[in-house]
């Protein structure tokens, strides 16, 4: 059971139907074409349907390369003989006095972008900081926030397009060495977040784990070298290298492990 609604489910089938359609789209003629911005969900879906749709040329970025919400972009170079860039902008977001700012969440700076009437499509990773915020989100609609959005609970604040690779700190992630019986997911996120088996086998049981950007439905699938996981709610890590023995016959895996 993956928690999704009937209503989802029926979104999730009309994305379905549009990832196909934008990927004959692409390959008839001869042209690139985008999606808006899909959260893990939503991309999960496009690997549902991943067969059907690879003859087209499947890219995902979402601004930097660490991005959770992504475009899905249909066309390659080699096929198109050009290369389109992705039509995302980056926007900095800051008090217009930093003195008597509140200390805004994400969630701050979502409900006010979404209270100007915007897409959430429209909207990819917002990124708060000490001060100041980075949002990504599609260049069609960067000019209108940028005019719009003039308040963020009772903070006043000015927003400029800016070049995320120069202004958008890399996200440091924190080395993390775990041991554990198995290579087990849900063994790992129980030790990298500290939480109880049956906390972990919830977010299982309501979808909220990812693996490489897939839904993770089996709790024991093994992880390796690479692999990224995302346990919605609790956060975002990465296995660095392989297990390896301890002398207690343990495994030791080491986790960046993101903010």
């Amino acid at each position: 059971c993956t928690g999704m609604s009937v209503e989802n489910e029926k979104e999730i089938q009309q994305l379905k139907n549009r990832i196909r359609e934008l990927a004959d789209k692409s390959y008839n003629q001869n042209q690139y074409t985008f999606t808006g911005f899909l959260g893990l969900a939503e991309q999960d879906a496009l690997w549902q349907v991943e067969r059907e749709v690879k003859f087209a040329g499947i890219t995902l970025y979402g601004g930097r390369e660490e991005a959770e919400r992504k475009l899905l972009r249909f066309g390659s170079e080699a096929e198109l003989g050009y290369e389109q860039p992705f039509p995302i902008c980056c926007i900095r977001i800051r008090p217009l006095s930093a003195k008597f700012a509140d200390k805004l969440s994400h969630r701050d700076y979502l409900g006010a972008l979404m209270n100007l009437g915007i897409e959430r499509s429209t909207i990819g990773d917002i990124l708060p900081g000490e001060g100041e915020a980075f949002l990504f989100c599609l260049d069609t609609i960067a000019e209108f926030i940028c005019d719009n959005l003039e308040q963020i609970r009772h903070t006043h604040v000015k927003c400029e397009v800016v070049d995320a690779a120069a202004e958008v700190p890399q996200e440091e992630p924190v080395r993390q060495v775990i041991q554990v019986a198995s290579p087990r997911v849900d063994a790992v996120i129980s030790k990298v977040y500290n939480k109880s088996r049956s906390d972990c086998l919830e977010l299982f049981r309501v979808g909220k784990v990812y693996v490489n950007g897939r839904l993770c439905e089996n709790n024991s699938k093994p992880l390796e070298a690479g692999d990224v996981v995302n346990a919605r709610g609790y956060g975002k890590f990465r296995i660095n290298g392989e297990p390896h023995a301890t002398r207690k016959g343990k495994l030791a895996i080491e986790a960046e492990v993101y903010p």
